[in-house]
């Protein structure tokens, strides 16, 4: 993997006959992107703790206009910082970030929690009860999960 400034850090993954990127905000700044920049829309996956991306459409995130989405089984919710849903836990997030505030430094083992998740912060759920924050790209690592991204496909000239 490799990152791209184009205004926005962007993953870049060379395969075998393309080029892919991920990383987009949203799923209209993807398709500002293949305005712009050409290429197609597709989604990829990242399955079983690998950086490897996978082209496919198992999540329909084309057909449905979404630039992220993850799968860790039924009793876990991955939310992103632009879903709608992610603003009822800000509440909670002000409380890690308070208490970590106030925490002796050796208590602050959470301490790069905030610059990690700074950008783009995920809140996971477990049974509907707040568990974690996680980042876009660590959520490809945890709970043997099925992160499936936006990406945008170049042919290789």
């Amino acid at each position: 993997m490799e990152t791209k400034e184009n205004n926005k850090k962007l993953n870049r993954y060379d395969l075998e006959d393309q080029t892919v990127f991920t990383g987009f905000a949203n799923f209209a700044e993807a398709e500002n992107y293949v305005q712009n920049e050409g290429g197609k829309l597709i989604e990829v996956a990242f399955k079983d703790g690998n950086d490897n991306p996978q082209i496919t459409d198992e999540a329909g995130l084309v057909e449905k206009k979404i630039h992220y989405y993850v799968y860790a089984g039924d009793e876990y919710k991955f939310i992103h910082s632009s879903d709608p849903g992610f603003k009822q836990y800000a509440d909670e997030l002000q409380k890690i970030k308070a208490k970590l505030t106030q925490s002796p430094p050796d208590e602050r083992y959470l301490a790069n929690f905030e610059i990690e998740n700074a950008e783009d912060p995920i809140v996971v759920l477990k049974n509907d009860q707040f568990e974690s924050v996680t980042s876009r790209e660590r959520s490809k690592y945890l709970k043997h999960a099925n992160v499936y991204e936006i990406g945008i496909s170049v042919p290789k000239s």
